[in-house]
């Protein structure tokens, strides 16, 4: 007997609120740290691109430890697993305070923060409720683990930039570690390891991978899905910078940041809801669709905090509204079962878009002294992801099934 069968099973209100607020802490960090753009680079002396490394590094990072992070939780178990990555992700913020160069900033904002953050990520929480609930019903618990990240950021862009007014950058990143580690007791409600009763076959990670590879539609979703991650990461590390270069406050940057994730709560939400009703990949073909023609109306009509705060809401509604579908597809493709190895090797792409986004943003500003062109280039990506996600065939792997004796 093993030692999860001799515990008392945790209930699933209790897993669902806990995961729920693991997503919030470890995203509104996250998220926060485009408000530190431009105080670390005037105090620290860095040039835009050293610092959009560094966050793209963060981001290819997570992207590459996110799947072996899903396939640790699998195997041995979801709480110690975020445990573990809300201890090196809190050792990452804490660097960054005391990180006087470029190549120290790369370690602790890009390398250890990077990947804390694909140990403890909302990719992992999303994938204990994957097997913990019905799979009718995931597609909207995955949209109520997205609604409950989108809610961290939007609370903690206000708060950081408070932290940051009110005691300095230093001291505010001091505080958000501090707040990470509120992810360690949190953990707990999250301790049981991974059981296959999906009926689906036990393989090997490299086989797991090679028969997901195979599957076209996966193919589809996997590339589609750097696009996102193109999107949101410039965004979220380069707007609140490009609206001061607009003649905005930093404080408007900050409020940019909150309602994107104040809209997301309601977009995610939805999102997970329609996912049961209507086909998945239709839903995601219009939300990058819709996501091209938001960039280019906010990049017609003349900046003002108006036009700010109303692309900030459109975006929101369509900013994480795609992970509840990713994942409900991947699930649905694959099983419970590797769910947390095969979306986070799709989350991998995500990163690698990312990476792009963050540290092309850096480095078309430092060459030309806008991001027109990376906007512009945003328009170009949208248009492309919804193009690929239209023939994704919406049917569980064949090659995933357990095979009778």
């Amino acid at each position: 007997m093993t030692t999860s069968a001799l515990r008392p099973a945790v209930p699933l209100l209790v897993l669902i609120i806990a995961g729920c607020a693991i997503a919030a802490i470890g995203n509104g960090v996250r998220t926060s740290f485009g408000l530190f753009t431009l105080p670390m680079t005037a105090d620290l002396g860095l040039s835009r691109e050293q610092w959009g490394m560094a966050m793209a590094i963060q981001n290819l990072a997570w992207g590459i430890a996110q799947p072996f992070a899903g396939a640790f939780a699998d195997r041995v178990g979801t709480g110690r697993t975020i445990a573990a990555g809300a201890a090196l992700y809190a050792l990452g913020v804490l660097g960054m305070a005391f990180s006087p160069d470029a190549g120290l900033m790369t370690l602790t904002a890009g390398v250890i923060t990077g990947v804390g953050i694909a140990v403890c990520s909302f990719s992992v929480v999303m994938a204990a409720f994957g097997r913990s609930v019905p799979a009718e019903k995931r597609s909207l618990i995955f949209g109520v683990a997205t609604a409950a990240s989108s809610f961290g950021q939007f609370a903690f862009a206000p708060i950081s930039q408070g932290f940051i007014n009110a005691f300095g950058w230093q001291s505010a990143l001091l505080y958000m570690a501090m707040a990470l580690l509120l992810i360690i007791p949190l953990s707990f409600a999250l301790r049981d390891r991974t059981e296959n009763t999906t009926g689906h076959a036990d393989l090997p990670f490299m086989q797991a991978l090679a028969r997901a590879w195979g599957h076209g539609s996966y193919k589809l979703l996997v590339i589609g899905f750097f696009v996102c991650g193109f999107h949101l990461a410039f965004i979220n590390v380069h707007m609140p910078a490009y609206l001061v270069q607009c003649g905005l406050s930093p404080e408007v940057g900050s409020w940019t940041i909150a309602v994107i994730g104040l809209f997301n709560i309601v977009g995610s939400l939805l999102a997970g809801y329609l996912g049961g009703k209507l086909p998945k990949q239709l839903l995601l073909a219009t939300i990058y669709f819709l996501r091209a023609i938001a960039i280019g109306a906010f990049l017609l009509i003349p900046v003002s905090e108006i036009t700010a705060y109303a692309f900030a809401a459109a975006m929101g509604l369509l900013w994480l509204s795609t992970v509840p579908l990713t994942a409900g597809l991947v699930s649905l493709f694959f099983g419970a079962r590797y769910m947390g190895m095969l979306y986070g090797v799709a989350f991998f792409s995500h990163q690698l878009g990312s990476f792009v986004g963050v540290w092309l943003g850096g480095f078309v500003y430092d060459q030309t002294g806008s991001y027109s062109l990376v906007w512009y280039l945003g328009i170009v990506l949208g248009l492309a992801s919804a193009a690929l996600h239209i023939p994704i065939n919406e049917r569980s792997a064949p090659n995933f099934a357990l095979k009778p004796a």
